[in-house]
Formats: structure tokens, sequence, C-alpha cells
């Protein structure tokens, strides 16, 4: 706002000054009646951001104020707006009546809003988590901490591998991440928030990850025995993140948020582990091609009827399980419950009407609830003894677990069904929000606004009875207010105790004590009941938050049921089986199909294909065939079918036994990394480069075209490498699927005996080909690279050329120079040395040259004069 003369600005706004001074990092919010308003350069950001006029605030003078603003009611919307343009949003509210206010209005910011503090359900996604997390780095360790404000959810962890840290960071998907000014390691910081990410960096100052500080504040929010559980004092970096993320959120929300009242440890030692590239390549939770949830894992498995669960079966997939006897627990619930149809029916109708109840705690617990938001927690609250009901039917160890223990909350919706009116209003400040009958007070003040016509024609008809004065009437006006009307003819019979207000020409106005106690009471009434719902609601509001752990468990419940609904529902609905899982190396499948592809409009339906993987001869299976075919589709398909084994889903297989996996790799396709300057061929041996560094023995490897980003025999000689050190390497031996296009691969069936050659089978008329997408055993000798590319529609005349250039190279032909024949045809020959070398590789001519040379018809002058002619020329292209 540059330099200023304070004293020369209106009291409003030297306030604003004084509270845009402490948040300077913000767009502050100005409370201004019915209207937030924006002033000075936040006023010039803010207009071309939310499309809405600037003005000023003194129309017409050079050294007006510009100003812009928005109705109270629309913050929700222009705060969001803000939010995801990358601003921090600061609310400042009247924290006092103006009607009682000596001078300006008293104002606070009431808290602020950033990308990783958002509560308002209509700006967040319904089934994805909003995690706010804090770094800290130092020594060998890293250490994180995220929280979810609208949900409560808090957990911390610690890891010592960077890159394990980073991809498990990176696969949270954060909206925003608070890092110390002074982090020792900004590249982690920067890898973070690059590859197009939403998260938002931002740096605080180096206080906030004080070790002491932040074990303290822990201190404060959490059970000694809880930390003493968890042992953060021998985790230095996870208690100084933990602490800085809850400093940021009570200094931001201007208030303990009496949700988050546990803390968790995230650790992935019980998960089949997939870090970020592995999700993407997988298509887990969006396509590669356009980033659409349309098209993903998820899109396909759920099928859930709340916001809760929808989160919940997220997590599942984030984190499927790795502990065989956890797995069977979970299938076995599915299982019951996609067998009973009709309970299964009756059951997702119940859930259907149970709001989201996390984020309705959330918001009641940091006291930003409105009444609809009670209203929506009492009808989830009474859809719980339905759901205990129908739990009793099943017999499911988990499912029995799940209803035993749900608490119905009937007090807490008893209470707020006694006090929250049917249809209360947005805000809390305008009444209407609390029913007659909650507090005798309140029914007070809404009997006198409800029935002051018919108390003052009862007082009208008292005092003309007690006077005499038959023409006695009671009226009002805004400037005296109630008043006892008498004409001058009965003046004299006017009691003593009235007091004379207004004499008129034919008529004299009197109050009386009484008459004046109601003017008092009813005048004011309105204002009095507004006052006294705010505060009912508030005393409301704060006994609901008492009772929040308890609508937390309620709310877990709720969603894991959800959940496992979802994951029975899709099964019957395709026609999934229940896999046997246990801790075998064996992963054998039946028939199995792609659960995403599957469900695309295919003309000749999908071809279903079996696999079988074990720790021993059929460890490493190379898969080759032409481009097209499903190759691809096959391996992805092999990795998708164990990670929804693994998460308790059923498959889309006729028979399914998984041995637990606990790491999934897959490298399939590559892109270039333009924000840090890498390659498709470095993005793609940086995947292979970790698959290699951290898969074990119970691994599930899938690679798809490995080497293919450089020159031919340096692709197939890496491709060959990774595939022999798979195989050979230690304690790696990993279940493997390899598509690749270098057939010689193939050759390492006949020495390595746990490699095994697939190809996808194909069906050949003249030129053309057709695929038949069943997997069989052997290898592919030709890529019909050409019938592809005849399929996608390249243009006749290149087949054409295509197919001449491929002979010429097949049978060596070579012109005078001893180069092949390729640049000759319709294109024209050249015979210039250096374009042609351009073209092939002369080491690969001279190889050419010698397989087409029919040795016993040579000379040995004619032998000597071609090596020499050979070496010249090798010599000569070297140089």
């Amino acid at each position: 706002m540059g330099i200023m003369d304070l004293a020369a600005l209106p009291p409003a706004m030297r306030q604003y000054v004084e509270i845009k001074s402490a948040h300077e990092d913000c767009i502050l919010l100005f409370r201004m009646g019915d209207f937030y308003e924006m002033f000075f350069d936040d006023a010039v950001t803010a207009a071309k951001v939310l499309d809405i006029t600037l003005t000023s605030r003194d129309k017409g003078k050079e050294d007006g104020i510009p100003l812009c603003g928005f109705p109270y009611h629309a913050v929700s919307s222009y705060v969001n707006k803000l939010i995801e343009k990358g601003f921090k949003v600061a609310i400042c509210e009247q924290v006092e009546d103006p009607k009682l206010a000596k001078g300006v209005v008293k104002r606070e910011v009431v808290r602020v809003v950033t990308p990783g503090l958002v509560l308002d359900a209509e700006n967040l996604p319904a089934g994805e988590n909003n995690y706010l997390a804090a770094l800290s780095v130092a020594g060998e360790s890293f250490g994180l901490a995220f929280i979810d404000i609208s949900t409560g959810e808090f957990r911390v962890t610690e890891i010592g591998d960077r890159d394990f840290f980073l991809a498990q960071a990176r696969s949270l998907d954060f909206r925003e991440l608070l890092a110390a000014e002074s982090v020792a390691d900004q590249g982690v910081v920067k890898a973070l928030s690059q590859d197009g990410r939403r998260c938002r960096i931002n740096y605080v100052p180096a206080a906030y990850f004080d070790r002491s500080q932040a074990f303290s504040l822990l201190q404060e929010y959490f059970p000694a025995a809880m930390l003493q559980q968890l042992a953060l004092e021998q985790h230095e970096n996870a208690t100084r993140a933990a602490g800085a993320v809850l400093r940021y959120v009570t200094e931001t929300q201007k208030a303990r948020p009496g949700h988050v009242n546990s803390i968790q440890w995230y650790e992935t030692g019980g998960y089949l582990v997939l870090d970020d590239m592995v999700k993407r390549n997988l298509e887990l939770f969006a396509t590669i091609a356009d980033g659409s949830k349309t098209g993903s894992l998820f899109h396909v498995l759920d099928a859930t009827v709340t916001a809760l669960g929808a989160r919940r079966l997220r997590w599942w997939l984030n984190y499927p399980l790795r502990q065989p006897e956890r797995i069977r627990e979970r299938l076995a619930a599915v299982g019951e419950i996609k067998e009973n149809n009709l309970l299964r029916t009756e059951l997702r109708q119940v859930l259907s009407r149970v709001y989201d109840m996390e984020r309705l705690g959330g918001r009641i617990a940091m006291g930003v609830a409105n009444g609809r938001d009670l209203l929506a927690l009492k009808n989830s609250l009474h859809c719980l003894p339905e759901v205990k009901s129908l739990l009793r039917q099943f017999s499911a160890p988990l499912l029995i677990a799940l209803g035993a223990n749900l608490d119905e909350l009937a007090d807490v919706a008893g209470l707020i069904e006694s006090a929250v009116a049917a249809e209360p209003p947005l805000t809390l400040r305008e009444g209407g929000i609390i029913k007659e009958g909650f507090d005798e007070e309140l029914d007070g003040f809404i009997s006198l606004m409800r029935d002051g016509k018919k108390w003052i024609a009862l007082l009208e008809e008292k005092e003309r009875k007690r006077t005499g004065i038959n023409s006695l009437k009671v009226g009002f006006n805004s400037i005296f207010g109630y008043y006892l009307e008498v004409t001058k003819a009965n003046t004299h019979l006017v009691p003593p105790e009235y007091v004379r207000k207004q004499t008129l020409v034919n008529a004299e106005r009197y109050i009386n004590e009484e008459l004046k106690e109601y003017e008092n009471t009813v005048l004011h009434a309105e204002e009095r009941r507004n006052e006294k719902e705010y505060e009912l609601f508030l005393a409301l509001r704060a006994s609901i938050a008492g009772e929040i752990k308890r609508i937390q468990e309620g709310a877990g419940r709720i969603a894991d049921l959800d959940a496992l609904a979802s994951l029975a529902e899709v099964a019957e609905r395709y026609k999934y089986t229940c896999p046997q899982v246990d801790d075998d190396e064996e992963i054998r499948i039946s028939d199995g199909r792609h659960p995403v592809v599957e469900r695309m409009p295919l003309p000749s339906g999908f071809v279903p294909n079996d696999l079988y993987l074990d720790g021993q001869r059929n460890r490493l299976l190379i898969i080759t065939g032409p481009n097209m075919a499903g190759k691809s589709t096959y391996i992805r398909q092999a990795a998708l079918l164990v990670l929804m084994a693994q998460m308790g889903s059923f498959v889309p297989a006729a028979e399914a036994k998984i041995g637990v996996v606990d790491r999934i790799f897959a490298r399939i396709g590559a892109a270039d990394s333009l924000a840090t300057g890498q390659s498709t061929f470095m993005v793609e041996m940086n995947e292979v480069a970790n698959t290699l560094r951290h898969a074990t023995s119970r691994s599930l490897i899938i690679l798809d075209e490995v080497g293919r980003g450089t020159s031919t025999f340096d692709g197939l000689s890496i491709a060959w490498a990774v595939a022999e050190y798979i195989h050979d390497a230690g304690q790696l031996k990993a279940r493997t699927l390899f598509a690749t296009h270098y057939h010689e691969i193939t050759d390492l069936a006949r020495t390595k005996e746990g490699v095994k050659n697939f190809t996808v089978a194909v069906k050949e008329y003249g030129d053309k080909i057709i695929f038949l997408r069943k997997i069989v055993e052997g290898s592919a000798n030709r890529s019909y690279g050409i019938q592809v590319a005849q399929l996608a529609g390249v243009p006749e005349e290149v087949i054409l050329r295509a197919k001449e250039i491929l002979q010429n190279l097949e049978k060596g032909e070579l012109d005078e120079l001893g180069m092949p024949k390729i640049a000759r045809g319709k294109r024209g020959a050249t015979k210039n040395k250096a374009q042609l070398s351009l073209f092939v590789d002369p080491e690969m001519a001279v190889i050419a040259e010698l397989k087409g040379l029919e040795v016993m018809q040579v000379t040995p002058l004619e032998a000597l004069q071609l090596i020499d002619r050979w070496k010249k020329r090798l010599a000569s292209e070297s140089m």
C-alpha cells in the first residue's frame, strides 16, 4: 500500500490498515455491514481475479482508495476462486454489535483460509482428502506430518531413504506444504512442487520447527500415552513437522481444532507399496492421456453412496493390504454383502441418506457449522439405528464388529431435533434457527413478535372498560412509538397515571407504564430474539463439539461399510470372483480381464487371458507381439488384479490365486519431464533404476518396452541386462512381466531356468493381420509394424515404400557403395555418401554386405580388396 498518513484516513480505514499489516501475505476480506470489502492493492488484485468491479471509496478524488467487494452470503465461492489462484485469504469479521459500538465497530480476523485449510464443503472434492503437510529435514531423515482439517485426520512419519520419502510424499497429493525458511534440502521441497502439482509451498519461520516447542504443543493436544506409544521423542524430525502443522493450524484458525484428537503413525510396512509413478502408469485414479477420472480403476470400483465412503475406498486403493488374514477378512465381508442382494440394496439405500459426517464434525468442532449442518448431522444419525439393525443379519466377522461397536448417538440426534428449526437460514444472526419450545425466554420473544396485534387489541379493550372512554384506541408511530389516544371531549376521564406525550387538534396522546414496558419489549423483541437464538446456537454447537470423538468413530464405521458395500456392488455388477490370497509366491489367474478395458465398447468384446507366475520356473515372463495387440493391457491387467485382490476386492477372472506382493513396480510408457529437464529416455531409466534398487523377491514388476527411448543396440543391450539382473541378482528374483519388441531377448529362455516366453497371437491373411488378443506360449519373430501402420490409416504410398525398404534390409541388398538400397525408389537415390550415413549406420552396412557375400565365389584377392574397402569406409565415417 506504500507510505501513507494514517491520521488522514477515516477510522474504519485506519483499522483496515492496522489489521492488514498483520496479514500482509493475505487478501484481507473486511466485513462492512452486509459486504466483504477489499481496499488498496488487495482490491486491484481481487477485482481482476474475481472479475468484479473495481471502484473507489472516494469517487472523483485523485487520491481515492481502490475498492471492490461482494455480498457476505457469497463469500464461499469468492474465497474458493482466490484460493484456486494461489492466494491466502484472511476473513475479518465485525465482532461487536454496530448498535452498541462506541466509535468504529471492533473487527478481528477470525480465520485464514489457505489451500490446505479449506472447510467449506462446497469447495472441497467430496471423495478426496485435502491435506496440509509440513516437512522437516535434518541429518539423515525426513520428517513429515499431514492433516486434513476438514475431517480431523492427522498422521506423522519419519523416513530415511530420500527417494522413498519423495515417492510417498508425492502419492499423498498435498494441497499445501510448510517448510522452514532455512530448510537444508531445498531439492526435496522443489521436487514436491514440480510435475504440475497443485501443492502450494509456504515457507514459515524456523521457530515453527523448534523441537522443544513442537513437543510441548503435542503434549497440549494429545494424551501422554498416545505420544509414548508413537515414540515421538525418538523421531526428532517427525516431532518437528507435527508441531509445525499444529502451530500453523492454530494460528490461522484462531482456535484449537477440537476434532484433531488423535495422531497416527503413517507407515507402509503393512501395505502393498505403490509410488506415485506406479499409480500414474496403472491409471489408478486418472488416465495418462488427459488426467480424466473416467477411465481409471477408481472410477470402475467406486460405487459408494457417501462422500466418506468414497474417501475410504480411495485410501484402500492407495494402500492395499499385505497380511493375508486381513485381506481374507475384508473379502469375506464383501462376499457376504454381494451374495445378499436384498440386504445389500436396503443397506445402500440407508447409507445414501448419510451426509458427510466427518466433515460436518470438523465444521462443528471448528465453530463454522450453521443450522443446516446440524440438521444434516441429525438426519445422518437417524440412519444409524437402521444400519445397526441391518448389520445384525450378517455373519462375517468384520461386519459383526462394525455393527456391535456402532454408537447410534441418539442423545446427539435428540438434542439437535429438539433445538434446530426444520428450515434454518444459512446465517446465524437473522433468527429462525432455534425451534419454539426449546427455550422459555426465546419463546417469549417469539410470542411478542407474533402476538403483538392481539395484545394491543386486548390492552385497548381493557383500558376502555377501566376508564369508560369507549373511543380510546392504541396507536403507533415511528417518532413517539406506542400511545393511547383520547379525544379532547374525553380528556376529563383520563386517569392520573397516564402521561401526556403529544397534543393534536382534536385529541391527546398518552402513555402509561404498562404500554411503556410493552413498547420496550416489543420494539426490541426481534433484535433480542436474534441475539438469544445466536447465543443458544453457539451453546448447542459447543455441546455437540464435545461429542466429536463419538461422531468421528461412527463416521469411520459408516465409511468402512460403504466402501465394503461398494466393492460388493461392483463385484455383482461386473461378475467378479473372490480371489484366494495367501503367502505363497504363486500368482495364478484363469480368464483374467482388465477391469477398465472390459468396460469399454469393444467391437469384438474383451478376450480374457490366463497368467501363471511363481518364484521358480515361471518367474520372468517375456511377452512379445505386435503393437496394439494387447501386450500392455495384459501386463497392466496382471498388476491391477493383484492390487484389487490385496485391497480386499473381488477380481474380474474366472479364478484367481494371489500370493501377496510387497510392492508393485510398473514402467509403462514414458514422457519428457519438462519441469526437471529430463528426456523420455532419462525418465524411463530413472524408473528402471528405482525398480532395480528397491524390488524384492516378493515384488511384482511389469516392464513395457524398456530401452526403446535410445538407439536399437543400446536399447536392446539395456533391456537384456535388466532382464538378466531381475532374474539373477541376489535377493531380487522378483515375479516379472517383461513386454518387449526386442525379439532377441527371448533367447534368455534357453539359458535362464526362470524365464518363459509368451506372445500375443495374431492371424495373418496375406499381408494383413488380425489381432486375436490371446496370450500363448512362444515368441514372436516379427513385429508386424507395417501392418499396424496400415491398420492405423497411414497413407498407402508410405506403406508401399516401407515394404520396399524392409525387403531391401531383410535381403541385405547393397548399392555400388556397399550401402543398403534403402534410398532408391520413387523418391530418387542419392550418391552423397555423407547423406547416406545419416540414414544408415556404416557398420551395419558392412555387416549387411558381409551377410550377402557368397564366400565360396570370392577369390583371395577380391576378399582382400573388400576388406580394404570396408576398412577405408569405416575410417572415413569416423572422421
